[in-house]
């Protein structure tokens, strides 16, 4: 028969337990609203998202594409085999130029990804890492000298 204080371990390591469960679940609950996952535009084409999901798009902003109607801009972002069409309301940063690395936050309705954030490179040698990850696995990624 075990004793009264082995009782007592067992019955609280099993507190301890269901508590570290609990705080686990919250934690995951508060993230999964944080979370975005990444996906480039041939992703995005081959496995259409629910126009609900928020996600990132990334890759190279196409040449000739961006088009400005008072806040609203639109533009294309390209990888190696596709590109999508990007709209966004507010002001672009400052380094968002043609042939360059971006980033968008939002959703895709199917024809247009929604966005509601849109990031540049910082400067003339960084590219995010999922589009230089991306574009390597597609065989395209070159390098910047040094």
């Amino acid at each position: 028969m075990p004793s009264y204080q082995k009782k007592r371990r067992i019955q609280l390591i099993g507190i301890a337990a269901i508590l570290v469960i609990f705080a686990s679940v919250l934690i995951g609950y508060g993230f999964r609203e944080g979370i975005s996952f990444f996906r480039t535009p041939s992703e995005i084409i081959m496995n259409n998202p629910d126009p609900r999901e928020v996600f990132r798009v990334g890759g190279l902003v196409a040449e000739d594409s961006i088009e400005s109607v008072g806040s609203m801009v639109t533009f294309r972002i390209k990888d190696a085999d596709s590109s999508i069409s990007v709209q966004y309301t507010g002001i672009l940063p400052d380094l968002f130029a043609e042939n360059q690395g971006a980033i968008a936050l939002g959703t895709f309705d199917g024809e247009t990804f929604q966005a509601t954030e849109v990031l540049a490179r910082h400067d003339e040698k960084y590219i995010p890492k999922e589009v230089v990850d991306a574009l390597k696995e597609k065989g395209i990624y070159q390098p910047v000298n040094e």
